[in-house]
C-alpha cells in the first residue's frame, strides 16, 4: 500500500529519509490534501530509471520487428566471427 505523507512531515528529515530506505518504494507527499511531490531513495531511483531504460529499448525492438529491421541470429554471427577472426 502506498505511504502517503504530509508536506509539513518533511521537517523531520531523518525520519523521512529513514522512512524512503525502510519502505523501499516512493513516497507520495500531499499539499493541502492534494498530490504535490514523490520522494524515494536514490537505490529505488536507479531500479527504477533501469527499468524504465529497459521498457524503452524493448519498445524500440518491437518496432523494428515490425518494421521488418531484423536480421537472422546465425548470419549476424557469422559476420561477427569473420569480421573478428573468432
Amino acid at each position: 500500500m502506498p505511504q502517503i505523507i504530509p508536506i509539513k512531515e518533511l521537517k523531520d528529515t531523518a525520519n523521512v529519509s529513514e522512512l524512503c530506505h525502510t519502505l523501499n518504494e516512493p513516497i507520495f507527499i500531499t499539499k493541502n490534501g492534494y498530490g504535490d511531490m514523490v520522494l524515494m531513495s536514490m537505490d529505488y531511483y536507479e531500479t527504477t530509471r533501469k527499468k524504465w531504460e529497459m521498457y524503452a529499448d524493448l519498445e524500440i525492438s518491437e518496432e523494428q520487428i515490425m518494421q521488418g529491421k531484423t536480421r537472422d541470429a546465425r548470419k549476424a554471427l557469422q559476420s561477427v566471427r569473420a569480421k573478428y577472426g573468432l
